[in-house]
């Protein structure tokens, strides 16, 4: 990042300050003496105040963090519009709209309707409308363009805003206070640096001074905010391929879950035919011969089997269930009988 020494302050009388008359007491410090009713500010101070000033701000715009370039005065338009383009930063260089940072919700309300009718006229909608209709959206479009031409790409809150005059910029020091932003200024001998977080004490009515200055914090900002594109353009790269690498593995997976399933399926399918196969050519089996119950009160008893190879004479069966007592009585003697003699 290009510095700004003695020698570039000095040829562009970054020292002269007010009359003496029309001093800020505040400002004593960075006060080195007077000539001629002016007072000369100490370069020596203001280098270093200047250097940290720009070491703060490449290193919040180098961390993706947003600077607000602030400069509504005539020697300050120029500068601050054209390193603020060059910085892709937003900018305020013709007038501040009151509730810009307080406000933002409303705000923000406007720039969405700025993108719409810029959007409007970019392909031919408002050639289409009424002629007292398209003239009323067209004077609405330029005013919304004076008042926010340079903020229309802020969708958020800036993390820091650079004021080149804290007079002219009253109404802009007081937002950033009051919602606790830090401020880079570039203060004169007649405005009060107590406000301020990051003091630039010097001359705000030169152009060549302004031109310095201005410069001087928009390459800091510039180098940052490069590095930091880089930074995440890779880091997008490489999300990208993560991403690409991950959703080619899911579809590896899913194929090859794809394939398992397939195969598992022809298996089982296989094996089903193969068992009906083998069920169908298999032959009848031979019916079950039934087991001997036992035998019941009044069921006959099963016939008697002789084995031709005994000549063993079969047991006398036993007499069946409901003979007559009278026979087993004439039975009875002749046993008696037989066993007397």
């Amino acid at each position: 990042m290009p510095e700004a020494g003695l020698k570039e302050l000095l040829e562009a009388g970054v020292h002269f300050g007010h009359q003496t008359r029309r001093w800020n007491p505040n400002m004593r410090r960075y006060i080195f003496g007077e000539l001629d009713g002016i007072h000369i500010i100490d370069l020596l101070q203001t280098e270093a105040l200047l250097e940290n000033a720009r070491r703060f701000a490449g290193e919040l715009a180098s961390g993706g963090g947003t600077v607000l370039f602030v400069g509504t005065k005539k020697q300050a338009r120029g500068p601050v519009q054209e390193w603020a383009e060059r910085c892709k930063m937003p900018y305020v260089s013709q007038r501040w709209l009151g509730g810009l940072l307080t406000n933002f919700n409303t705000i923000s309300q406007r720039i969405g309707r700025l993108h719409e009718l810029t959007e409007w006229r970019e392909e031919g909608k408002l050639e289409l409308l009424p002629t007292k209709e398209r003239m009323t959206l067209l004077a609405e479009l330029a005013k919304l363009e004076f008042n926010l031409g340079g903020v229309r790409d802020m969708d958020r809150l800036p993390d820091a805003v650079f004021v080149t005059d804290l007079k002219t910029e009253e109404i802009a020091v007081r937002e950033a206070v009051r919602l606790r932003i830090p401020i880079i200024g570039l203060v004169d001998t007649n405005c009060d640096p107590t406000q301020i977080d990051y003091v630039i004490p010097g001359n705000d009515d030169a152009i060549r001074s302004c031109q310095l200055v201005i410069g001087t914090i928009g390459s800091a900002v510039e180098e940052g905010a490069g590095t930091w594109r880089v930074q995440e353009e890779r880091r997008i790269a490489e999300e990208m391929e993560r991403r690409k690498k991950e959703e080619e593995e899911r579809k590896k997976r899913e194929e090859e879950e794809k394939e398992r399933v397939a195969k598992e399926e022809a298996e089982k399918k296989v094996a089903e035919e193969a068992a009906a196969k083998k069920a169908a050519e298999a032959p009848p089996p031979a019916p079950a011969r039934q087991a001997a119950g036992p035998v019941g009160a009044g069921d006959p008893p099963p016939p008697p089997v002789a084995k031709a190879s005994s000549g063993a004479v079969p047991p006398t069966p036993p007499p069946a269930a409901g003979t007559p007592q009278k026979d087993a009585e004439k039975s009875t003697p002749e046993k008696k009988e037989d066993g007397s003699k």
